[in-house]
């Protein structure tokens, strides 16, 4: 079996048992605990999965995932409108943290004619500032994980300790009247999760259509957050508001 279905049926493996040992691996696809470990360490960095001791549990749920490219093309005047109005809070001057995701990618667009120092784990924030005169550009490096267009790992998390974050924008893959933020992929999450700690204040980026969404992994509540800024399509603000996060319209 090549490497590439081999890693295949051990993704589809793990959707369906959400955590498996090497030794069941090793024997089930008839190779060396050697090779799946090889295995397991590749899909690790990748962002697909997440090492245990003798074996793996499963980082996102592959059967919902939809590519940066696909959600580019969802409620596009939407995520503009969320992004200009983000863009109304930053300050001259300020660092500022831009997710990965399409909204922050907006963001970046509506920001890139201010004088700011941005950190980002974005690749397309990346892009769109790399020729900003007046934009500060900083990387925290790590895994790149192609369905998100975003660096992700143990490198960018510990890298973040290096940053005073004024402000951070934060993307969602779906939130819920009870406050819960989540993401597809835990290892995203948990990236998400450390820039929420390190920065001052608190926003997440989210359009209507993620409301009442859950994905696969938690990772933050209304009181890790300080605003919530989203479209007038969204009519539950009062129970949001309850909870003691701001929502802000576009």
């Amino acid at each position: 079996m090549y490497e590439l279905p081999r890693r295949q049926e051990i993704l589809k493996l793990l959707s369906m048992l959400r955590h498996v040992t090497v030794g069941d691996l090793s024997e089930r696809l008839k190779v060396s605990e050697v090779t799946i470990r090889k295995d397991l360490t590749m899909l690790e960095e990748s962002g697909c999965l997440i090492r245990t001791r003798g074996g793996a549990q499963i980082a996102e749920d592959s059967r919902l995932l939809r590519t940066v490219d696909l959600r580019q093309q969802d409620h596009v005047e939407e995520k503009r409108r969320i992004a200009e109005k983000a863009r109304e809070l930053i300050r001259e001057g300020e660092t500022i943290y831009l997710d990965a995701g399409t909204t922050c990618s907006h963001l970046a667009a509506a920001v890139k004619h201010m004088s700011l120092r941005v950190v980002t784990n974005s690749i397309d924030v990346i892009i769109e500032l790399a020729e900003a005169p007046e934009i500060s550009l900083f990387t925290l490096g790590g895994s790149y994980r192609r369905e998100a267009g975003s660096f992700i790992g143990p490198i960018p998390i510990s890298t973040l300790d290096n940053f005073q974050i004024e402000t951070c924008f934060i993307g969602t893959t779906g939130f819920t009247l009870r406050g819960q933020f989540s993401a597809q992929n835990i290892i995203e999450s948990q990236l998400k999760q450390k820039v929420l700690s390190v920065s001052h204040r608190k926003i997440i980026l989210a359009d209507s259509s993620k409301a009442g969404k859950t994905a696969f992994s938690v990772f933050a509540r209304t009181g890790d957050a300080d605003m919530l800024i989203t479209d007038r399509k969204f009519t539950d603000e009062a129970a949001l508001q309850a909870l003691g996060l701001e929502v802000l319209f576009a």
